[in-house]
């Protein structure tokens, strides 16, 4: 209270006890008292004689009481006239709840004289009426003051505490037994305020002070009043019954023997027992590591409790989730925010996603109404940004957090450290909030940590946790100091609060839990006075859990999820606006890759000829490292668009997994816009690096590549951003997805010349398999060979040209000289078990067999000889018949397909030379050319076990399936083969990448990886 005021009160005081006979020795008592409270002794006196100035008369008054016509006169006209200056001097800087305590200060002076008179009541309208207190209330205070009588308090803004039963009156009524008279307490509504008097002879107590009758007490949160048999009456079970909403649904909340053990065996909750019904504000205190934020999990059902059960109107929390779906509201201690929208879009969206069938207008009124409410209507349109960069300040954060659930209102709703890192201002606004929640009827669990004493009083039950998580307090806050200073036998342990300002500092309750052992030194030792099972076995003896009717009713749910497709809508358009509204970010992505497009195709378009500046598309040997830089290229963009999605909405999930929302529908919005970005990114990318390049007739194919790859690498970023708990680690893990990439992709290591122990030279190695890139460098490698405007016309020509003369020239002179050592070994009469004769047999079966598949024409009658046992001189002449008789075969083949060929080549020379050289140039390039020929492989044929490999052309060799559904074949094969058909190899991999793609979205969609990060780490836990 200002000088100021208090100046200006004992003018008031002064000016009121001086009419109809002057001060009364109560009342300069009640004067002096008044004084004492609110300042030092020192302080006391100057404001008492300025009361004793004020209230002396003076001769000059014009009413000296006496009568004039046989009536009092009202009071002088020099007196109305200070009281009217004292009232509107004072009456801006007194909100409302100072001005009902002046309003009831006064009525409670008057009445320790009881002089009712009317010009003392007079002055008294005056005041309320310059402070502009509703008449009703003005009214209550008089009857408060001056009435004993049920009937005549018999009002709704009346409470009667006594051992009576309730007679039907409008009042409220609290019965407790032995007590003799009345507590009267009046509810100032508009001002949320509460007054007590007593007016028995018993010795009661409030805030551990003996009540005086004569006197009138502010009953402010956190109060108690004991009695002298029956149990305390609570600040919460007097404002229950004046404001909890008695149309609120019923909630019992019953926690059964709760023990938690963490992954490794730690013991972290132990002995939990709760009972709790709607309208309560309980609050979870504790040491550091005392379990506050786990037992605040199992309660909110995030953690499974490993014995015991939570229980809501009897459906169990972790086991029947479908039964309780929506009642539960979690508000963890970090923004849940998107930091980009603004505060209106951020609670627009959060609305949208609850209801369902609620329309635009009633969204938005909605979400209008709940900012005004939260006093942050003003700050509507302003981006929430991030606590480094803030728009808004750290209170109105935790405001627009509450508000996210506060729109739906859940029935029962989980608050971790609301205060933490706020004013003490905003603090108190934010519990006030939660305070109004939890007299609307909602049951509130907080987290606190360091409230101040006006926080600490405002809840109704505290449950306070010891280290090990040991529960060793679960009451009333008002008590819990009583209660350790009695255990540990303090003087004034009766005390709970200051006697002086009515402070109570919880800090002392934990200097007392973890008061520590002096030693004959007068030093503190590490071992604790009371150790947490000590404190416990008190707990367990001295705080009986309180016993609550179980509610049989389906318990309240607030949720009208839409569709989810309409949850796709929602996520989709606030993940875009979110987007949209960060500038570098867009401007970023949109410029970086062709940007970087521009940078590699400048750099590597390569002119071969020194002394001339034309390029020539044909002779540029970058062609290839170009395409596989595309690869690394598209495979990065896809990687750090995705790579922190799902991170950075970690919690915003958390909360929203209370909402029972589609997991699809949130993943297809992001899959959806991580697409879009990155097919603009590659069309970007794709069109300045292949028109830099002379890349021609090839940007959809190239484009549609790089996306598909992109995509891979969209849903590989999301996996990792869903399965680890640091952006650093996922940054770390970049680098070891791409890796792999790299090298198996065929660009930087021919497949046949990696270690032997995964690899063959007749097929991709089987991990290749799975890397995407292996599959879209080698379509656009052979598309681009096969498919350029040079080249289509007489590729098939061209391989059955390769093909014969592969054969004549490789094939069929290994076959012949096979066949001669097989012939000398009969010869010689060697051994037939010997192991390169018997390997060599089963080869020329082997590749014999082919033969009469490829070659049909030719007869091959002699199949059955070809064995070991059976193979004689006469078999192997055979054998040599029928390779002479492929020979021919092939000659034939070769002559047909270079004579189409020569005319082919003759025929466009004779028309154009000019244009079929410049289309030779334009469109085909000899490095692409001499990677799929592979022109400088030493060993054009190799044997691996018992076949021979063709190692020369695989661009012109086609794949020989063994089975139906083979789809394994040689690094650039022309076609592919799946399911009893030959797709272009290039659509054929493309479609291979996104069957990669949806295998990687089913892990993600399942979290496949995290539980198996989980897993593994709890096994490696649970070792220790």
């Amino acid at each position: 209270m200002s000088e100021e005021i208090l100046k200006a009160l004992m003018q008031l005081f002064g000016l009121l006890t001086k009419q109809d006979g002057g001060v009364g020795s109560n009342e300069t008592e009640y004067v002096r008292m008044f004084l004492k409270q609110q300042l030092s002794s020192d302080a006391v006196e100057e404001y008492f004689a300025l009361f004793l100035k004020h209230s002396a008369k003076a001769k000059s008054d014009d009413s000296d009481g006496e009568e004039e016509g046989g009536k009092v006169k009202l009071t002088s006209m020099k007196d109305s006239v200070r009281i009217l200056g004292i009232c509107k001097k004072i009456n801006k800087q007194l909100n409302r709840e100072q001005k009902i305590v002046v309003l009831v200060r006064l009525y409670e002076l008057i009445s320790m004289d009881m002089k009712f008179t009317e010009q003392r009541m007079a002055i008294i309208n005056t005041v309320a009426d310059v402070f502009k207190i509703p008449k009703n209330e003005v009214s209550a205070v008089e009857n408060f003051i001056l009435h004993n009588d049920p009937v005549k308090l018999d009002h709704q803004d009346f409470m009667l505490v006594n051992d009576q039963e309730q007679s039907g009156t409008q009042n409220k009524h609290i019965q407790t037994s032995g007590l003799s008279g009345s507590i009267i307490i009046l509810r100032i509504k508009s001002a949320d305020l509460y007054f007590m008097r007593y007016t028995g002879d018993q010795e009661i107590f409030l805030n551990g002070l003996v009540i005086n009758k004569t006197r009138i007490y502010l009953f402010p949160k956190g109060s108690f009043i004991r009695v002298p048999k029956g149990k305390p009456v609570y600040y919460t079970d007097v404002a229950g019954h004046f404001l909890t909403d008695s149309a609120a649904n019923k909630i019992s909340y019953e926690v059964n023997n709760v023990l938690f053990r963490f992954k490794n065996g730690a013991v972290g909750l132990r002995n939990i027992n709760i009972a709790e019904e709607q309208g309560r504000l309980i609050g979870i205190m504790g040491a550091s590591g005392a379990g506050k934020t786990t037992l605040l999990n199992v309660l909110s059902g995030i953690e499974a409790p490993t014995e015991g059960e939570v229980l809501i109107n009897g459906f169990n929390l972790h086991t029947e989730k479908d039964q309780i779906e929506g009642v539960i509201g979690l508000i963890p201690q970090d923004d849940l925010l998107i930091e980009e929208l603004t505060v209106f879009e951020n609670l627009y969206y959060n609305a949208k996603l609850c209801f369902k069938d609620k329309k635009e207008e009633e969204i938005n009124s909605l979400v209008d109404d709940t900012l005004q409410s939260l006093g942050l209507y003003e700050r509507r349109h302003l981006k929430v940004g991030s606590p480094l960069n803030k728009m808004i300040s750290g209170g109105q954060r935790k405001r627009l957090n509450i508000a996210l659930e506060l729109i739906r209102e859940p029935g029962i709703l989980f608050v971790d450290e609301p205060t933490s890192g706020l004013s003490s201002r905003d603090s108190e606004n934010v519990m006030n909030l939660l305070r109004e929640l939890a007299l609307k009827g909602k049951l509130i669990y907080v987290v606190i940590h360091q409230p101040s004493s006006d926080i600490y009083k405002m809840f109704d039950k505290m449950y306070i946790l010891d280290t090990g998580g040991y529960p060793v307090y679960y009451g009333n806050p008002g008590e819990s100091l009583i209660y350790f200073k009695q255990l540990d036998a303090q003087i004034n342990s009766d005390q709970g609060e200051c006697p002086t300002c009515g402070n109570l500092n919880p800090e002392l309750i934990f200097n007392i839990i973890d008061a520590s052992v002096i030693d004959e030194y007068g030093n503190y030792t590490n071992k604790r006075k009371v150790s947490p099972e000590e404190w416990h076995d008190h707990f367990k003896q001295e705080n009986p859990i309180p016993e609550i009717k179980r509610v049989e009713t389906q318990p309240p749910k607030s949720l009208n999820i839409p569709s989810w497709f309409n949850q796709f809508k929602i996520y989709t358009l606030r993940d875009f606006f979110s987007k949209i509204s960060n500038k570098q970010y867009i401007i970023l992505n949109l410029l970086e890759a062709p940007f970087l497009g521009f940078i590699l195709a400048y750099l590597i378009r390569y002119i071969a000829d020194p002394t001339s500046n034309i390029y020539i598309f044909r002779e540029n040997e970058n062609i290839p490292p170009y395409i596989f830089m595309g690869i690394v290229v598209a495979l990065f963009f896809g990687l750090i668009v995705s790579a922190e999605e799902i991170f950075k909405d970690a919690k915003i999930l958390k909360r929203e997994s209370f909402l029972k929302l589609s997991r699809s529908s949130y993943l297809a919005s992001k899959i959806l816009l991580l697409f879009t970005i990155s097919a603009i990114q590659m069309v970007l990318f794709v069109f300045v690096g292949n028109y830099i390049l002379g890349i021609q007739n090839m940007y959809f194919e190239f484009w549609l590549a790089l996306f598909s790859i992109s995509a891979f690498a969209n849903i590989l970023g999301l996996i990792l951003s869903a399965s680890f708990n640091s952006i650093v680690t996922i940054y770390i893990l970049i680098p070891l997805v791409m890796i792999p990439q790299m090298v198996l992709g065929g660009a930087m290591f021919t497949f046949d010349k990696l270690n032997k122990d995964f690899t063959s030279v007749d097929k991709v190695p089987a991990i290749a398999e799975f890397m995407p890139s292996r599959y879209v460098y080698e379509g656009l490698i052979v598309h681009q060979y096969k498919h350029n405007n040079f080249k289509r016309n007489s590729f098939e020509i061209e391989m059955q040209e390769s093909h014969a003369d592969y054969k004549n020239v490789h094939y069929i002179p290994e076959l012949r000289q096979i066949i001669d050592q097989t012939s000398v070994h009969i010869m010689d009469e060697k051994p037939r078990d010997d192991r390169q004769f018997v390997n060599n047999v089963r080869l020329l079966f082997n590749e014999l067999s082919k033969e009469m598949r490829r070659v049909p024409e030719i007869e091959f009658n002699f199949i059955d000889q070809l064995n070991p046992e059976n193979y004689s001189v006469s078999v192997a002449n055979k054998a040599h018949e029928y390779v002479n008789a492929l020979s021919a075969h092939y000659r034939a083949m070769f002559s047909r397909a270079n004579t189409l060929k020569d005319q082919f080549i003759t025929l466009n020379m004779n028309q154009d030379p000019d244009r079929f050289n410049q289309i030779k140039d334009d469109h085909y390039n000899e490095s692409i050319s001499s990677i799929v020929r592979r022109e400088f492989e030493r060993n054009k044929i190799l044997r691996q076990d018992n076949e021979l490999v063709q190692m020369a052309d695989p661009i012109y060799q086609m794949p020989e399936p063994d089975y139906f559904w083979s789809f394994r074949t040689h690094f650039f094969a022309p076609m592919k083969h799946f399911g009893g058909r030959f797709y272009e190899t290039l659509w054929f991999n493309v479609a291979m990448v996104w069957v990669l793609t949806i295998l990687l979205y089913i892990v993600l969609y399942f979290d496949l990886l995290k539980r198996g990060i989980d897993y593994f780490g709890s096994i490696k836990l649970r070792k220790k």
